[in-house]
């Protein structure tokens, strides 16, 4: 056995199966594709090393034999390596010399190199098909020179559905989709296909690999930066920002719901770039509340006292239901209402840690305790349970009250199945609560339109939250909720602070889901301008406004600052000087009521 063609083999085995291991890592995990390291490339080169090493014994025996020098053998090599890429190399005169001195590593060796034979062609093949792909896909792009563009960063479900909407509302928009990889799964060809179907320009590229400065200065660029992997979202809307601040025709909409993207993207220098994060979670729950929450008002029960009381369950504190919680706290807060929330969550520690998030909220001292010129709640949590056991039926039969259900268990699937069972349940207790289930599938909800037993009598369940719904233009980059909590944050801020500070956002928002709920409600006053007010109605509004407040700042976390004194106000920490009784507030601050609390 001649050792050279043994180190050469072990060698190439080495190289080829180090690229598999790279080609797999680059395709499956979560690893940053790059510009080099693309899994048609890191094969590209894995291969051609890997026959180069394999043909240079070859050649180092022609070498020896004095046929040939030495730095020959190794450009013979090279240049036979290029030629097995270019089905240019005689298969015959190589295997006629493969001379390994042992039987078994002359089989090893020769099927190896007849492998290789086949691989390397179809490698550059499909190098050379990826090239024009890429090139056809910038030559789409500049095409659109003078039209406006929307950027995707991912090719995915959400991403879809907005890109379909944008289109249809569009019609000569370009639409771009990145990192798009073709599988032989039946998903991302189904993406792929959909994508084609909107005439969409898909790069396997990753969105900062490309230079979509090449478009007119005057048509408007946006990006939408919404992978699944929410760690990647910030890390490429900063380094877009970075590369495009200067540029003022680029707007961009970051999905994201972790905190961290919230303080990264209000400390990074923006530039001339319109920045807004999209948390779609409190998105499709203010939505729901500015578009539908009335009902949970109209379905309020009388109680004994004339108060009417709404009742709610949620089931299910993961996000949605956590920030449903939070929300309906403050929402609820109305003049001749009351609210009793009670939550189900399989998790043992699930009150304990919706505690941390809102303390004050849920302290002996409010939950549960009325005091007038504070907010008037109930809420309990009911820590594990799972929503599938006897032991949850009989604890939710207690509630024999309840108005208003919202499902969110984490699956399309078992959120219908829960809000079925549910409507089983209360059927059997002889009441009727409005059930709502999050369903992200659009066909699905269509077809659970109206849907009914097998006597025809109908459910009653209104599914939410369906991705055609959600990602669309008008929620996403046009909404009115948006727009309506703009006009209320302008009567004491800038317009720029709105859009800046999410905490100016949130807060707005709020306030314009609510003024919603209390002209509806027909709160005296609700609906003049302040300068209109009757002295009466003012100190209403102003109570309200203060009770919704303050119910809004401690689900946000906040707590009281411990004094009365505006310096002990500490954002940082979530402590606020105001969070106190309506009577204890200066007379500013309950001016500041009525202002934000009128129209």
């Amino acid at each position: 056995m001649k050792v050279e063609w043994l180190v050469c083999f072990i060698l190439s085995m080495l190289i080829l199966a180090a690229s598999v291991g790279f080609v797999l890592a680059i395709r499956f995990g979560k690893y940053k594709r790059g510009r080099l390291l693309r899994p048609i490339n890191v094969a590209f080169f894995g291969v051609f090393l890997a026959s180069f090493v394999m043909l240079l014994p070859i050649y180092t025996d022609f070498a020896e034999k004095g046929i040939i020098n030495g730095f020959q053998s190794v450009l013979f090599a090279l240049h036979n390596t290029f030629q097995v890429f270019t089905i240019d190399a005689d298969r015959a005169v190589i295997m006629e010399n493969v001379d390994c001195g042992n039987r078994i590593l002359q089989n090893l060796y020769g099927g190896t190199i007849s492998l290789l034979f086949v691989i390397a062609p179809i490698l550059t093949f499909g190098f050379v098909i990826s090239f024009f792909k890429t090139i056809r896909a910038y030559f789409r792009y500049i095409m659109g020179f003078f039209r406006e563009v929307y950027v995707f960063s991912e090719l995915n479900e959400k991403s879809l559905a907005l890109a379909a909407d944008i289109k249809n509302n569009h019609r000569n928009a370009v639409l771009v989709f990145t990192d798009v990889f073709e599988s032989n799964d039946e998903i991302s060809f189904e993406l792929i296909e959909r994508a084609n179907e909107l005439n969409a320009i898909c790069f396997k590229k990753d969105v900062l690999a490309i230079n979509f400065k090449l478009h007119n200065n005057g048509s408007p660029i946006t990006f939408f930066v919404i992978g699944e992997d929410e760690g990647e979202n910030i890390e490429q809307s900063l380094k877009l920002i970075s590369s495009y601040k200067k540029n003022d025709n680029i707007s961009l909409y970051v999905f994201s719901t972790g905190v961290e993207s919230e303080i990264l993207l209000t400390k990074a220098d923006k530039g001339n770039i319109k920045v807004r994060r999209v948390n779609e979670i409190r998105s499709l729950i203010n939505r729901l509340l500015y578009e539908r929450g009335v009902e949970l008002f109209e379905n309020a029960k009388p109680m004994e006292d004339g108060i009417k009381q709404i009742s709610a369950v949620i089931i299910g504190l993961g996000q949605h239901g956590t920030e449903m919680l939070k929300s309906l706290a403050w929402y609820c807060q109305m003049t001749g209402y009351r609210v009793k929330i009670d939550a189900f969550e399989m998790s043992p520690e699930a009150e304990d840690r919706f505690t941390a998030l809102a303390p004050e909220l849920m302290s002996p001292r409010y939950n549960g305790v009325l005091v007038q010129g504070e907010p008037e709640y109930t809420i309990t949590i009911h820590s594990g349970f799972d929503v599938t056991t006897q032991s949850f039926a009989d604890e939710l039969s207690k509630l024999t009250d309840t108005t208003y259900v919202f499902v969110s268990l984490g699956s399309d699937s078992m959120n219908i199945r829960t809000a079925v069972t549910l409507r089983m349940l209360f059927e059997r207790m002889h009441i009727k609560p409005i059930i709502q289930p999050i369903i992200y599938s659009t066909p699905q909800k269509d077809a659970l339109s109206g849907v009914t037993n097998y006597r025809g009598q109908p459910y009653d369940i209104e599914f939410i939250g369906d991705l055609k719904s959600s990602f669309s233009e008008k929620v996403i980059m046009n909404s009115e909720l948006e727009a309506d909590a703009l006009s209320r944050h302008m009567k004491w801020g800038k317009e720029e602070e709105f859009w800046q500070y999410e905490y100016n956002y949130n807060s707005s928002m709020a306030s314009a889901i609510h003024m919603i709920a209390r002209i509806a409600c027909g709160i005296i006053g609700a609906d003049k301008k302040e300068e209109d007010l009757t002295e009466e109605e003012r100190n209403a509004i102003e109570v309200l406004e203060h009770c919704r407040w303050n119910a809004y700042m401690r689900s946000e976390g906040y707590i009281y600052s411990g004094s009365h004194d505006k310096k002990s106000r500490n954002d940082l920490g979530k402590m606020h000087h105001d969070l106190i009784v309506f009577d204890l507030l200066d007379e500013e601050e309950k001016r500041k009521d009525s202002s934000v609390g009128t129209k």
